[in-house]
């Protein structure tokens, strides 16, 4: 049997089939939102599952979360293994806070155990939205499709104005050469502005990395520190 998401991408279904669906969706934003309210201003990170404990990438993600998670923020990662695990496990080991929104896959996916909240969600663009939703910076590390698909999202976004022009690192200018370079092209071809390449920001430095994200974030918004909002025990809610 086919998962709904395939079945809604395979063209026109019965209208109470799609009916069924969008209700589906909505509920999944709802468990989302309840349950990432009280988060507080968040950095996500995006980056590949396949790197364990030892690995350069998953070292340097965990360093760098925990210098973020420093400044005060939360972090905030799809909830998986690999980077996501490392940047969780770098902000708890400061004691910071860490929460992620997981997706339900058949392989490769599963909630790793460095966050203090996370929701698992059915459907990568609610998944997407919610990473989105609640984060003043976000950093790529290394990785596969996925990462891709976040980045560049992302930089979609704030580059259409639908979201504000908050900091995008992506760290590791070796890994990511190709992609700059392409970059280089569109810009030369005139598919993007030469503006636009000021939405994001490639560097190898961890210190360089968080000052970019102090400065275009605390500084940039005023940031401070968050007022406690007591959560609705009448609505079920929980900080």
């Amino acid at each position: 049997m086919q998962k709904p998401e395939i079945q809604f991408l395979d063209g026109p279904q019965s209208r109470w089939k799609e009916f069924k669906f969008t209700i589906s969706v909505l509920f999944e934003f709802i468990k989302g939102l309840r349950a990432l309210h009280f988060v507080g201003p968040c950095v996500t990170v995006f980056g590949s599952a396949r790197f364990k404990e030892g690995h350069p990438d998953y070292e340097l993600t965990r360093r760098l979360s925990g210098k973020i998670a420093e400044l005060g923020f939360t972090i905030m990662t799809g909830g998986g293994p690999g980077i996501m695990e490392a940047a969780n496990r770098g902000a708890r080991e400061v004691g910071g806070r860490t929460v992620g929104c997981n997706i339900e896959l058949a392989h490769e996916q599963f909630a790793n155990p460095y966050m203090d909240k996370w929701v698992t969600i059915k459907y990568f663009f609610v998944r997407k939205t919610l990473l989105t939703k609640y984060s003043y910076a976000f950093v790529v590390m290394p990785g596969g499709f996925g990462t891709l698909d976040e980045y560049f999202e992302s930089i979609t976004l704030m580059q259409t104005k639908m979201i504000s022009d908050f900091p995008v690192v992506i760290m590791d200018k070796e890994f990511y050469r190709n992609i700059i370079a392409h970059i280089d092209v569109m810009k030369e071809k005139g598919t993007i502005s030469p503006e636009d390449t000021n939405l994001f920001f490639f560097t190898d430095d961890v210190d360089e990395a968080v000052a970019y994200i102090q400065n275009n974030t605390i500084k940039k918004y005023d940031l401070r520190p968050k007022v406690k909002v007591k959560p609705f025990r009448w609505l079920f809610e929980k900080e």
